[in-house]
């Protein structure tokens, strides 16, 4: 744990030193699969209440949502693609907050597959915001804004795709699909995503976060 321990140190040096008010936010990106969650979760554990998490699973598009699409099959199946987003909501909920200080965000409930409201709260008194998800730094909009309008600095976990693959497989598995069942969701969804985000994101990245306790 001393590389979560020294980012964490890290971060609460440079929150000690900013101005009354100031706020840090930082955009972490990567591969699903590469770590992003655990990350995040490990320097909540170490920050309290010095950092606010917002990860970008709150703005999921609903279930029903999703059978409005054009083709609600392919949606349901591709969901985790950047399409089965609300991106606009995110993005402009996150320039909101960036302005004021505070806001509201949206957590994924993954028991019921559907986004709570207003479940993460942002005060003024956070010093750090650390948001979290595997499309923050698409070359694409409305994602680019966020670089521009947002985030203080961009991070990417800097996982291989391969080894995105192997944790998602394991991933899969463990929770009850078959090996054959796991192989056809990395094949035809999160890989295809990994694969997107590791051809764009780096090359818009401030820095590269690696953190081999992730490794599984």
């Amino acid at each position: 744990m001393q590389e979560y321990d020294e980012l964490a140190a890290e971060l609460r040096d440079r929150a000690n030193k900013m101005a009354e008010g100031e706020q840090l936010w930082i955009g972490l990106a990567g591969g699903p699969g590469s770590g992003k969650s655990t990350l995040s979760a490990e320097l909540q554990k170490r920050l309290e209440d010095l950092l606010l998490v917002i990860p970008l699973d709150g703005y999921h598009y609903y279930r029903s949502e999703l059978d409005q699409m054009d083709d609600p099959a392919e949606a349901h199946m591709r969901r985790g693609a950047p399409f089965t987003f609300n991106s606009a909501k995110f993005i402009n909920d996150l320039i909101e907050a960036k302005r004021s200080g505070e806001g509201s965000f949206s957590s994924f409930d993954h028991r019921i597959g559907d986004p709570i409201e207003n479940d993460i709260k942002l005060l003024k008194t956070h010093r750090i915001v650390l948001v979290e998800g595997n499309y923050l730094l698409l070359d694409a909009d409305p994602w680019s804004q966020l670089r521009d309008l947002v985030f203080d600095e961009a991070w990417y976990l800097n996982v291989s795709v391969d080894e995105c693959k192997r944790r998602l497989m394991k991933r899969h598995v463990d929770v009850g699909l078959s090996e054959e069942q796991a192989l056809q969701r990395v094949m035809t969804s999160d890989g295809m995503n990994a694969e997107l985000i590791a051809a764009e994101s780096p090359a818009n990245a401030d820095r590269f976060v690696q953190v081999a306790t992730l490794i599984t």
